[in-house]
């Protein structure tokens, strides 16, 4: 008898406030990364390794979250993908689809691109060398990556390329049915004709609509364990990698130690060196996980999305370790100015 691989059944619902609004692992993930970020640059601030003084990095980090990853990361979404997969009809027959994050799609390379901007704003405000300010981000912002992916696990989503046969290190996302019509007929026809089936469902408290959907038929697999193990046997063939997985441990886990390390080893490493390594480190992970990942967007130059805008990342990491050895300027060398503040 054929093993099953195992099948994705996680529920990207917490819990059920009202008919509209859930609480979200993926909402639950980004406050981590947030919080979890703040505290850490307070740490580096206590140590004057960080030029943005600890009593303004509250406000600083609200910022960084609402305009920077939240607002770059969707509007690079928009433009990343949404733009060049649906064509821009798509977005003048209902505009609304700009704000309808529940639904899914933030790009990682636009909420870098909206911590940039946003970095190099409030560094000018405050007189501040802008790679110094960024640099902190950078340290920080893999913390986030990190549970950005494991968040990406929980819903289903960007799942990895189908195993080769007979490996041992893929599992089943129910979640493809709702992009495999195929599978979807396949899965239906199976439940429609199986009476037992259908009893073991109605047992489970659910009932069975007159016409059948892929939300439906994943939400009644995470507790009907009959109806788990035929979508395991339909989609046996399509075991995939958890891709999601091998980007929350390359992207977050080891950038984020390779960054802090160096932060606290390296107390007067020039400025703009950790956004280089960042930059640099990332892109290398996610071109390497790229290649286990289902792509979600057409090929450019034979390469994924994802690939072709990391290469951009080398070269900009490359830019940010020339001007580092150019300038050697340390954190220790900033001095913070609030225009808010008094003068003399």
């Amino acid at each position: 008898m054929t093993e099953l691989p195992p099948i994705h059944n996680w529920d990207p619902v917490i819990f059920q406030l009202t008919d509209a609004i859930a609480v979200r692992w993926y909402g639950v993930a980004y406050m981590l990364g947030f919080v979890i970020g703040f505290f850490l640059l307070c740490r580096l601030a206590r140590k004057n390794l960080y030029p943005v003084p600890e009593e303004k990095l509250s406000d600083f980090i609200t910022w960084v979250a609402l305009i920077g990853v939240l607002l770059g990361g969707r509007l690079g979404y928009v433009l990343f993908y949404m733009l060049p997969n649906e064509g821009i009809g798509y977005i003048l027959n209902d505009p609304t689809v700009i704000v309808r994050v529940w639904e899914g799609g933030m790009a990682s390379h636009g909420g870098m691109l909206g911590v940039v901007a946003y970095a190099i704003y409030y560094a000018r405000k405050h007189k501040l060398p802008w790679p110094a300010v960024l640099d902190g981000l950078a340290i920080v912002a893999p913390v986030g990556l990190f549970f950005g992916r494991l968040a990406n696990f929980i819903n289903g989503e960007l799942y990895g390329n189908i195993v080769p046969v007979g490996s041992k290190c893929g599992m089943i996302f129910p979640t493809e049915l709702l992009q495999s019509e195929f599978l979807f007929n396949r899965v239906a026809h199976s439940i429609l004709s199986d009476s037992a089936l259908q009893e073991s469902i109605t047992n489970a408290g659910y009932q069975i609509p007159a016409i059948l959907s892929p939300e439906w038929i994943i939400t009644c697999a995470r507790h009907v364990p009959e109806l788990e193990n035929l979508i395991a046997k339909i989609m046996i063939g399509h075991s995939r990698y958890p891709s999601q997985l091998y980007e929350a441990a390359t992207e977050g886990l080891l950038l984020f130690a390779i960054l802090w390390c160096v932060r606290i080893f390296w107390k007067r490493a020039y400025n703009g060196i950790f956004c280089g390594i960042f930059c640099i480190v990332y892109s290398i992970a996610r071109i390497a996980c790229e290649e286990f990942r289902e792509p979600d967007s057409p090929f450019t130059f034979g390469l994924t999305r994802g690939q072709f805008l990391s290469t951009f990342l080398i070269l900009l990491g490359v830019g940010f370790f020339i001007y580092a050895f150019r300038t050697k300027k340390t954190v220790t060398d900033c001095q913070f100015s609030d225009p808010k503040a008094p003068q003399d």
